[in-house]
């Protein structure tokens, strides 16, 4: 290791690599393997949309936009936030453009957060928030909501304020929840904000799955309690625009002025015709995911059948493209040594419950954002995997 890389940012040796990412590269070279891995949605973007993009490209729109997108865009999706949702957000002054929810994510827990402060964060989550809030200094406090149906408490969410009064800045929500496809009714989220109410904290509240929901409508944080509220979303689920790169963060006018401090030095602004190609699917394609959520939930019921066929138990998905499966009892409890062996020997790749912190241990987390047909030849091998052991 050279002396540069020893000067480097010290926060940056407690952070590794995706453990996601990088058990998804080393079985990509497994022949045969059918890959139930990643959170990637296999339709195509909807035609109207690309061809926006088109548009824009033969327009010569190629110049920086706005930092904080195009004025176009931000109305669009204040439209569509506010209709879907009963969200209200100021496209001028509440919102923000970035490259994917992930940018978001960073940007604005970097600006919440100073060296010391600390991050509720329930488990098992997706662990992006994780690795950002330790770059900040920041302490991550995991609540494992495993003996909760994967729902955070109102309970044990004031327990751990109250121990932790003196540190905590803000907490986390992702709903529909990646990995477990387990979402919060009103009801629960009322209980939640109510708690969060008594304190001077944030809530980040990360809804990239809204639009994939499954027999009930998707409630916003952002309408329960605007006030604390910083709000993540995008096209990247909602449309099948993974690769485009365009999230919303939408939040009060002090916060967002603050977060668009970080994004502005961090990318200066998102593509220009991405924007164009976002604000078409926000504008004329509001409804395009219902077609794709309709099929979404064919594949889940036919996992759902498949798994439980093979010995396997999993949290009630009522969301988003994801199955939390318990690992049955006969086989191999560690799940990233039973990854490695169902892709090995069954040819079939899930992503490890622990890459996903506490909580996460002995389950698989099994995308189902792939072809009937490649979910059917999955359930096979298991099914075959599980009898044989």
């Amino acid at each position: 290791m050279s002396r540069l890389s020893d000067s480097m940012k010290h926060e940056l040796k407690q952070i590794q690599p995706s453990s996601i990412l990088k058990f998804n590269q080393e079985i990509s070279a497994i022949p045969d393997m059918v890959k139930l891995t990643l959170g990637e949605p296999d339709f195509n973007t909807p035609e109207h949309v690309k061809q926006a993009a088109i548009r824009s490209i033969e327009n010569n729109e190629s110049h920086y936009t706005n930092s904080r997108g195009t004025e176009g865009l931000r109305q669009a999706a204040s439209k569509f936030l506010h209709d879907k949702y009963n969200v209200n957000y100021d496209p001028d002054t509440q919102m923000l453009v970035t490259t994917g929810a992930t940018e978001g994510i960073f940007s604005s827990l970097t600006a919440m957060l100073n060296a010391g402060d600390s991050v509720i964060i329930p488990t098992p989550i997706f662990p992006a928030y994780i690795p950002v809030a330790i770059l900040n200094g920041a302490k991550p406090i995991f609540l494992d909501t495993s003996d909760n149906g994967f729902i955070l408490s109102p309970e044990k969410l004031k327990a751990t304020i109250e121990a932790n009064k003196d540190t905590v800045k803000a907490v986390v929500l992702n709903f529909p929840s990646n990995p477990t496809g387990v979402t919060y009714s009103r009801e629960d989220l009322q209980k939640i904000a109510d708690v969060l109410k008594q304190y001077n904290i944030f809530v980040l509240s990360d809804e990239i799955y809204s639009e994939l929901t499954y027999g009930e409508k998707h409630v916003s944080m952002g309408e329960i309690l605007p006030e604390q509220t910083v709000l993540l979303n995008g096209v990247s689920k909602s449309h099948a625009m993974t690769g485009w790169r365009i999230g919303l963060v939408c939040g009060p006018v002090d916060v967002i002025n603050e977060i668009g401090k970080v994004h502005q030095f961090a990318i200066t602004s998102a593509t220009a015709n991405a924007q164009a190609a976002a604000e078409e699917a926000f504008k004329n394609g509001p409804d395009d995911g219902i077609a794709m959520r309709q099929i979404y939930q064919k594949r889940r019921d036919l996992l759902l059948k498949g798994l439980q066929e093979a010995g396997f138990e999993c949290a009630s998905p009522k969301g988003a493209f994801y199955l939390f499966a318990k690992i049955p009892a006969n086989l191999n409890q560690d799940s990233v040594a039973f990854c490695y062996e169902l892709a090995k020997e069954a040819k079939v790749a899930v992503i490890p419950g622990a890459s996903f912190g506490p909580g996460g241990e002995g389950y698989v987390r099994i995308s189902y954002a792939a072809s009937t047909e490649d979910l059917k030849k999955a359930i096979e091998r298991i099914q075959e995997f599980a009898k044989v052991k």
